[in-house]
């Protein structure tokens, strides 16, 4: 069924009885990749942290002991590699293998600014190229032995995000917001859909939930909050974490340095990951 367009409803072999199910969409894995955990990082919305949840439960996995690695799927908005400090171009084994650059903690990394010329031009690309290179990123790219893989999404419920969890073996879901009510509307959509698409949801982080004064050491919940526990309770998410807003993870990010930033908070999801 190399012609099928997934649109069930207007489908003549669905319609005349001859298709024969539900069609596997999964991309092959690279021969030489032995992945052993995939968690997809997601949200409805853009701009409530997925990239630095990624990151950092990357580092916190590598902390562990275990072998990390992050596929980039945010092709258009890519910031995994900065906030790794990765700027050098992926090679080639001479195989027709990508090789997945290493951070200097040795995390794994597969983005499209490792692939370009210039990381600050624009990705003009239709979605169905977008969710082509996503599926390039498993597929051709030599992962090696990796205990888990965590897969930075872009925003929303469109092609990437199904792409992914159609085309990758997803064990589970992170599902990243903020705390405006808003906000937390729209994220609920996400966890909608890893229901729809049978991912299992392992956790729900709240970013950017509170600020602790540098001067009196009071918090602050500069946006309110409780959406994000509504979600949980609503949809059965055992796991949640909540992360502040801290200006100096910010100054690690933006020198490639998360690897070496002080943080805390993520150990119910991280745990929940690796459960999977």
């Amino acid at each position: 069924m190399s012609d099928c367009s997934h649109n069930c409803a207007d489908c003549a072999s669905k319609k005349d009885g001859s298709c024969r199910g539900e069609h596997d969409f999964r991309a092959p894995a690279n021969p030489k990749s032995d992945v052993k955990r995939v968690v997809a990082v997601t949200s409805g919305k853009g701009g409530v942290g997925k990239s630095l949840v990624t990151s950092l439960l990357a580092v916190a996995a590598a902390r562990r002991g275990l072998r990390t690695a992050i596929l980039d799927a945010d092709i258009t908005g890519p910031s995994i590699p900065t906030a790794f400090g990765v700027a050098e171009r992926a090679t080639a084994d001479g195989e027709g293998n990508i090789l997945p650059c290493r951070s200097m903690g040795g995390v794994g990394v597969m983005s499209l600014n490792l692939l370009v010329d210039n990381p600050a031009d624009p990705v003009v690309w239709r979605g169905p190229v977008i969710a082509g290179a996503v599926k390039q990123f498993w597929s051709n790219v030599a992962w090696g032995e990796v205990d888990v893989m965590f897969v930075d999404m872009p925003p929303g419920t469109g092609d990437v995000p199904l792409t992914v969890f159609q085309s990758l073996p997803v064990t589970g879901a992170v599902v990243v917001t903020s705390p405006q009510d808003l906000v937390s509307m729209i994220v609920e959509k996400a966890v909608r859909m890893a229901d729809l698409m049978k991912v299992p949801v392992l956790g729900l982080v709240e970013n950017m939930a509170s600020f602790r004064c540098p001067d009196c050491g009071s918090v602050h919940r500069l946006f309110g909050g409780g959406g994000a526990a509504e979600i949980a309770a609503r949809h059965g998410i055992a796991a949640t974490a909540s992360l502040p807003i801290d200006p100096e993870l910010a100054k690690a990010v933006d020198a490639g340095r998360i690897e070496y930033a002080e943080f805390s908070g993520l150990d119910a999801i991280l745990d929940a990951a690796l459960a999977k």
